[in-house]
């Protein structure tokens, strides 16, 4: 025990409710040391419920522990792979966090119940978002190691590793401020976290190349800011050649104003994060590629800022996306759409993908109607999509929840006298619903029977987090990254 431990300064056990330990700690912790952290929790009335948490000072030193352990309480025994899973997250999230506050620099931690859980939790539990602050105003980093194995499985210590960071990594993204996260700026992070990964490729678009392409309604957007607008396109070539891809994308909208329908001021900072689902899918991609994943992924990420100027879309313009379709921009501040538009037509009838889902931070009426920072909306054309990805939340605990997508909502948004369409049906009932009814509409190949699965995720009521809590960090979450890693992982093994 003293040649795993005797490194460390801290150790994560987990405890269960009846007060047995897990099995690693019954396997490498003697039981005279167990019975004094029993004992120690009896006195301090601990129940061993789940996240439930003390910090014992020098118990077992003469056997090689560290100086302190964090005893975490994992409720009862895990019923499924879901609870495992949760539980080891939650435990070594509180763990690791408390140790750092305690001045730890070197963590043991006891796999628990669920090896990828705990991994993930800790991870995810030790981000920083304070790489802006000066060097002494930073948390301390602190690094993290298992203790113990379990029985072999396909998610292991190290694939919890590889989600939790993808996660971290649109956590960066979005919690970065608009002058520190451009559109440039957002392109060169991708290039650099994704350029030593094997089978990626990564294509960097020009407003000329965007301009080729007639992307009018993507331009209608950017052209309110000085910034340059992106079009950012990344390929994972990980499946056969000829096989068709799974495609994903993302709203890039790095700082969004309204335009000339300009927002009240109050929370407008946190706009910044509205291109949480451009972060989402790119940090997607990174994962799919570090697991190396025997599926083709296409990834694409329109980037602009939306702001008011004297070149900015006015309410009443009309613009041509690259179907051809005409759109009357009643409302600047609806913005994600006009971009996305251009964005999914692109990408449905350049790729064919088997499968296109989107993700966004659309619009406030999906908060409204599932309210914050538990579900993400999903609205989509398949039955066995929604399975897919519902299941896949799961296993993340990154949750979503259906919504209709149904023509009875696209009715709404084709009022316009001038256009086509319109990009606001000018009420605020079921604005969530005309929105993804609106997008479905510039899906090339939904037509064709099987030809494609198609969904849309609206985000916005999981883009930000007002408070730390077990893994969740305030400020950008980057959900739901895992659940899109997680859906492609069981894709990659059915198909």
């Amino acid at each position: 025990m003293s040649n795993n431990l005797s490194s460390f300064d801290a150790l994560v056990l987990g405890v269960y409710k009846d007060g047995s330990f897990s099995e690693t700690a019954t396997k490498k912790i003697t039981e005279k040391i167990r019975q004094t952290i029993k004992q120690q929790l009896q006195c301090a009335g601990v129940k061993g419920k789940l996240g439930e948490v003390r910090v014992l000072y020098g118990i077992g030193s003469e056997e090689g522990l560290p100086s302190q352990i964090a005893v975490v309480g994992l409720g009862t025994k895990p019923e499924n792979e879901r609870d495992s899973l949760e539980k080891a997250r939650v435990a070594a999230a509180v763990g690791v966090r408390t140790l750092r506050n305690q001045g730890a620099k070197n963590i043991a931690i006891d796999v628990m119940t669920n090896e990828h859980g705990a991994s993930e939790g800790a991870t995810l539990a030790l981000f920083k978002p304070d790489r802006l602050k000066s060097a002494q105003n930073q948390i301390p980093s602190v690094k993290i190691s298992p203790f113990g194995t379990l029985s072999p499985s396909d998610l292991t210590w190290e694939t919890g590793l590889i989600y939790a960071n993808a996660q971290n990594f649109a956590r960066t993204l979005g919690n970065s401020p608009a002058n520190h996260m451009t559109p440039t700026i957002f392109t060169e992070n991708a290039k650099s976290v994704l350029k030593d990964l094997p089978n990626v490729e990564v294509i960097v678009r020009d407003r000329d190349w965007v301009e080729g392409k007639k992307m009018g309604s993507f331009l209608s957007v950017a052209n309110g800011s000085d910034e340059p607008l992106k079009f950012l396109e990344i390929h994972y070539r990980g499946g056969k050649d000829g096989d068709k891809p799974l495609a994903l994308v993302g709203k890039g909208i790095t700082f969004d104003s309204g335009g000339i329908s300009l927002k009240f001021p109050a929370g407008m900072s946190e706009m910044k994060i509205d291109m949480g689902g451009g972060a989402a899918v790119t940090a997607a991609l990174y994962g799919i590629a570090k697991l190396e994943l025997p599926i083709n992924v296409v990834v694409t990420v329109p980037l602009c800022e939306n702001l008011p100027s004297g070149h900015a879309t006015k309410p009443g313009d009309v613009v041509v996306a690259m179907n051809g379709k005409s759109i009357e921009v009643d409302n600047t501040d609806a913005e994600g759409r006009l971009i996305l538009a251009d964005a999914l037509y692109y990408t449905s009838s350049t790729f064919q993908p088997h499968s296109l889902i989107d993700l966004a931070t659309l619009t406030g009426a999906i908060g409204v109607a599932l309210g914050i920072g538990k579900y993400a909306g999903i609205y989509t054309n398949s039955d066995k999509l929604w399975e897919q990805l519902a299941e896949a939340g799961k296993i993340a605990n990154d949750p979503l929840w259906r919504m209709p997508l149904d023509d009875f909502y696209l009715k709404s948004m084709t009022k316009s006298d001038v256009a086509d369409y319109i990009n606001s049906s000018g009420n605020k009932y079921g604005s969530s619903c005309k929105a993804a009814i609106f997008l479905k509409e510039f899906v090339y190949g939904l037509s064709d029977e099987g030809t494609i699965r198609y969904a849309h995720i609206d985000m916005a009521c999981i883009m930000n987090a007002s408070e730390d809590s077990y893994y969740n960090v305030k400020g950008a979450t980057g959900r739901p990254a895992r659940s899109i890693i997680e859906f492609a992982r069981k894709l990659s093994r059915v198909r």
